[in-house]
């Protein structure tokens, strides 16, 4: 075999670079590079191929002078000359894959069944050996117990009867799911429901309020005037509309001519209202009356207000304070002390308890420091320091709280047919107070608090409940700017638990059942 010496090679290599680098060329970018990279690729070639090659013909040179001295001394029995004469480390075998042979049709190979159709004449045979499953009251087959159908063959499909009835119930369930989702789209309701039920947390006459509410038809709008206060304003539903929100049981005191359910009309700034109850129903207080967003074309504004179930019931018997039962704040600090109804205790009468409940006091003040309301427990701001638009510091109320004793309680409220549970009323609260300038004032004298209440404030259910019990109340939904301005004010609230939480562990209080 001729093989090819390293300087032809070379030669080979270094002529087209000098060719290409030569005055009878254009001299440019392009061919210099072309010329640098033809010398480059040459310098690696003699680098590597060349001095393989030479390494290659040094060793044949030795082979031909010694060529038993390359071979081991000794060879395995059985081995051939020839596979002698060929053994040679540096010699690299190539071997080549055979062709793939397609395998042998092998007799006894498992071939899958083929899956017999089901014809009627099969059907006949069945039925002949086995009738039990296609008869019944006797004889007669199931082909003539069955109306309407001409052809045996599609009475034996491959499904059961009790998966046939199945799936035929379930499609008329999602039918009426689907027809009841249109008809609330349909209708333009202000309640938005998509699910089959509503969160477990309202109750059906709570959604019927919010329904009775939110997308009744307005009768009348009756103006109360209030003595020292804004008038009261009640949108009174038409006659017959909402057959499931029963009409008052007696004449309203305070609004002559409402008879029909009504609802109080407040200003668009007290819309955190409809927040406070939905937080009501959640940590399980149930003590709030239904709010919601509606929008009244009466008033020329058109700025969607919030709208509270009028609940004639609620006895006022002091005007003044708007309660039912006159308290200041040394007579309730004492009414805690004595813990008041307790395990069914009857108190004595030098406590000069009320009717109400000791637990309900716990519940109001968990309450009101969530969202900040003070105009219950601190109507004169003497617990935080308040904002120039406050109530209590526009009508100069702060200077008062030097002696906070005499200081009375607003809206303290129960029913004419429950005087053991409150209801909470004027529930605006507030979300723009920094957390250090929180009014720990309303929690003063609580050492016992829901229990309840607090494991929806531990477990981090808190955020995921509101907003899917937000979303029902459409109006407000988008009054506070979608899910992101919602979120915000959820962001509020679990900081302030989050306070409310290492207060009550910092001072020991105690975490009851307070299902009374």
């Amino acid at each position: 075999m001729t093989y090819l010496k390293p300087g032809k090679l070379c030669f080979l290599l270094v002529v087209p670079c000098v060719w290409m680098a030569s005055r009878r060329r254009p001299k440019g970018k392009r061919n210099l590079a072309i010329a640098a990279a033809c010398l480059i690729y040459a310098l690696a070639v003699m680098q590597g191929t060349v001095l393989i090659q030479v390494r290659l013909f040094d060793y044949v040179d030795r082979r031909e002078v010694a060529p038993v001295n390359r071979l081991p001394n000794s060879f395995p029995a059985g081995e051939s000359e020839q596979e002698r004469a060929t053994f040679n480390p540096n010699v690299v075998y190539i071997t080549m894959r055979s062709k793939r042979i397609k395998p042998a049709n092998i007799r006894g190979t498992v071939r899958p069944k083929l899956r017999k159709k089901w014809t009627a004449k099969r059907a006949q045979t069945v039925r002949e050996s086995d009738p039990g499953p296609f008869k019944s009251q006797g004889s007669q087959s199931i082909d003539q117990r069955l109306s309407g159908t001409e052809d045996a063959t599609r009475l034996h499909a491959p499904l059961a009867r009790a998966e046939v009835e199945r799936r035929v119930e379930s499609s008329h369930r999602a039918g009426e799911r689907k027809s009841n989702q249109a008809q609330n789209q349909n209708t333009g309701s202000n309640i938005r429901i998509y699910s089959d039920s509503a969160p477990s947390w309202l109750s059906r006459q709570d959604i019927n309020a919010m329904r009775f509410l939110a997308d009744s038809s307005i009768a009348q709008i009756h103006k109360v005037p209030q003595t020292g206060r804004r008038p009261l304003y009640l949108l009174e539903g038409v006659a017959g509309e909402q057959q499931s929100l029963k009409p008052n049981s007696r004449d309203l005191s305070k609004a002559p001519g409402c008879r029909q359910p009504c609802g109080v009309l407040k200003r668009p700034v007290d819309v955190s209202e409809v927040f406070a109850f939905h937080l009501d129903r959640i940590l399980g207080l149930n003590r709030s009356l239904p709010a919601v967003v509606r929008r009244v074309h009466f008033i020329r504004d058109g700025l969607p207000r919030p709208v509270i179930l009028w609940d004639d019931s609620l006895q006022m018997a002091d005007n003044d304070t708007q309660s039912t039962v006159k308290l200041d704040w040394m007579s309730y600090q004492q009414l805690l002390k004595w813990k008041c109804w307790v395990h069914g205790k009857v108190p004595k009468p030098d406590w000069r308890c009320t009717d109400i409940h000791h637990y309900e006091w716990s519940k109001l003040a968990l309450f009101d420091f969530l969202l900040q309301v003070y105009n219950r427990l601190d109507r004169n701001c003497c617990g935080f320091r308040p904002r120039k638009e406050d109530t209590c510091a526009q009508n100069g109320l702060k200077i008062k709280c030097d002696h906070q004793d005499n200081i009375s309680l607003f809206h303290i409220l129960y029913r004419d047919r429950d005087p053991r549970h409150l209801v909470f009323i004027d529930n605006k609260g507030f979300f723009d107070r920094n957390e250090d300038n929180l009014n720990f004032k309303v929690l003063q004298g609580i050492t016992e608090f829901p229990e309840s209440a607090i494991s929806i404030l531990k477990n981090g259910l808190l955020r995921e409940r509101l907003l899917q019990s937000l979303f029902l109340d459409k109006l407000y939904w988008e009054s506070q700017g979608g899910r992101r301005g919602i979120e915000k004010l959820i962001d509020v609230i679990e900081r302030r638990a989050t306070i409310f939480l290492t207060y009550i562990n910092a001072h020991g209080f105690k975490v009851l059942p307070m299902n009374e």
